[in-house]
């Protein structure tokens, strides 16, 4: 199973990714519909994920010469030479959190802002980290335009969390390490969830869920992916 970081996707897009770009189309709705029923058969059972999915035209987050593509179940190329997850992997991580509309969500990696805006449906809160100003800013965009007002994007260091805006209840990382960075850890919520594949950088990982409770942590194996690695720091450039 593959995640964010695709064999194919060894370049990124260029294109107008603007949200003058951004209507709806009935092509979309109908394209997306088909998508949630290929997701139902590869084991998504949350109804309630599957309808945040449906509300997200996919295409909208991509450049116009890959939207063509934005339907597939797979792992595409975006700005500043990233990826955006294949579908499969994005409604497996979003079920894995088990979100709930009073939950309080962080994010490391916006990317395109595809994840996100399925978060920002599902719960009250999202605040999304992206160390690329370029992305941050294409993001939210893209969220404005589909008028998704519960999503916060921060140009920031994902590995410092949001300690300011912390504790949370659920947290995604969008991007592979070697281990979970502490500050993740002590901004999860008590009885809170997090989802991150773990492993080294060009390898296979491996897509955790880690529960805390009180001062201890447990962790659980949920797939085997492949994501682009978690690098400290804000990007100088782009």
């Amino acid at each position: 199973m593959v995640g964010a970081d695709d064999p194919e996707t060894g370049s990124h897009g260029t294109g107008d990714t603007s949200p003058a770009a951004a209507d709806v189309t009935e092509a979309d709705r109908e394209a997306t519909a088909a998508l949630i029923l290929k997701l139902r058969t590869q084991g998504i059972g949350s109804q309630k994920v599957l309808s945040a999915l449906e509300r997200v035209p996919r295409r909208l987050f991509l450049s116009a010469p890959l939207q063509r593509h934005a339907y597939e179940d797979s792992a595409l190329p975006i700005e500043c030479g990233q990826t955006i997850s294949q579908p499969t992997i994005v409604a497996m991580m979003t079920e894995a959190l088990d979100l709930s509309q009073g939950h309080r969500v962080l994010e490391i990696g916006t990317g395109s802002g595809y994840q996100a805006a399925i978060l920002g449906h599902l719960s009250s809160e999202v605040h999304t980290l992206e160390r690329y100003k370029t992305l941050a800013d294409l993001a939210r965009a893209r969220l404005a335009t589909l008028k998704i007002g519960t999503v916060h994007v921060h140009h920031c260091d994902g590995t410092e969390g949001l300690p300011e805006k912390a504790p949370f209840d659920r947290i995604i990382v969008t991007a592979a390490a070697p281990e979970i960075p502490p500050a993740l850890i002590d901004q999860l919520a008590d009885g809170g969830k997090l989802v991150m594949p773990l492993g080294p950088a060009g390898d296979v990982q491996s897509l955790v869920i880690v529960e805390k409770k009180g001062a201890t942590t447990s962790t659980r194996d949920l797939a085997q992916v492949r994501f682009v690695p978690l690098v400290e720091g804000v990007a100088t450039r782009l």
